[in-house]
């Protein structure tokens, strides 16, 4: 099989993976999101006790689709970011191998999962800078609120400038190391296991392939610890991407000011607000993420080897 032909294969599987997270877990988003820009100094966000009583609250005062707002954002950001980070992580490591056939060590996977999470930033910074302030339009909102996606990126060019669709770029660009964290330990999870089940082969003589529990379990394991080291970036992220007030005025001035006054205020917790139902949103839709990549990749090529 080409190079190019396995390249597009895996941004297909990770396109098709990355839709079907969102879809099955964006309510506990929309929740996490508010949680995070929620520093109880400011009065256009409803309180939230718990996860359960903030879908409670967010059904009840803004119906269903309050719990989908940014939704089409989120997709397309999602659909594109996966399918972007598995094409240059899958391109990173054929670079760094002379075939596909030869194992690489943990640098190299760590080397290609920050390569592909930068480009991805990059790229797709002005999705995730949209949908955050879509999912934070609420009754409490004062600005005029956006209409969609289109109005939105409309609105912000008009009154911020192109430069504001790049706020939050500065950790979401340290948040590279998330990636990079999470396929290093996925990799190298999934070498052990594979190791671990061709010595049950050879000694059981039975063909014992990874299933979808495997790849579940392998990718809710990898994001537990990603998620715990690098969350406080993307709590800096959301903040610095909040809409400025109706009379222009931004809430942070930079990412900088962010870390400073969360700091001041919150200490430690508040760079980890939102954290528990980020937990219940990432560490189950990893498990999708794996487990449709892995099997639409099957799907996709042609059965060359095992595991």
């Amino acid at each position: 099989m080409s190079l190019s032909q396995w390249q597009w294969e895996t941004a297909t599987a990770g396109a098709v993976a990355g839709f079907a997270t969102v879809a099955a877990m964006y309510p506990l988003d929309i929740v996490r999101t508010r949680f995070q820009v929620n520093d109880g100094r400011v009065t256009n966000f409803p309180a939230y006790k718990n996860t359960a009583h903030a879908i409670f609250t967010i059904t009840r005062l803004e119906g269903l689709k309050g719990l989908y707002a940014g939704f089409f954002p989120a997709v397309l950001g999602s659909t594109v970011s996966w399918g972007l980070y598995f094409f240059f992580y899958g391109r990173a490591k054929q670079r760094y191998s002379k075939n596909r056939e030869e194992k690489l060590s943990s640098g190299h996977h760590l080397a290609s999962a920050a390569e592909a999470g930068a480009l991805v930033s990059l790229c797709t910074n002005p999705i995730w800078l949209i949908k955050t302030r879509l999912q934070l339009q609420n009754p409490l909102h004062q600005s005029r609120r956006y209409s969609g996606i289109y109005d939105a990126l409309r609105t912000i060019l008009r009154e911020e400038g192109w430069t504001a669709l790049y706020k939050g770029l500065g950790p979401g660009l340290l948040m590279v190391s998330h990636g990079a964290i999470q396929f290093t330990a996925y990799e190298e999870l999934r070498r052990i296991m594979v190791d671990y089940k061709e010595k049950k082969q050879k000694s059981e003589g039975a063909c014992n392939l990874l299933n979808s529990f495997d790849y579940a379990l392998l990718g809710g394991s990898s994001k537990i610890a990603a998620i715990l080291i690098t969350y406080p970036f993307q709590v800096i992220r959301t903040r610095a991407q909040q809409r400025p007030s109706k009379e222009g005025i931004p809430r942070y001035m930079n990412s900088w000011h962010v870390v400073k006054e969360t700091a001041r205020f919150e200490g430690i917790r508040g760079f980890y607000k939102g954290i528990t139902p980020n937990l219940l949103k990432n560490v189950p839709a990893s498990s999708i993420t794996f487990i449709v990549y892995e099997n639409v990749l099957k799907l996709l090529r042609p059965k060359r080897r095992n595991d």
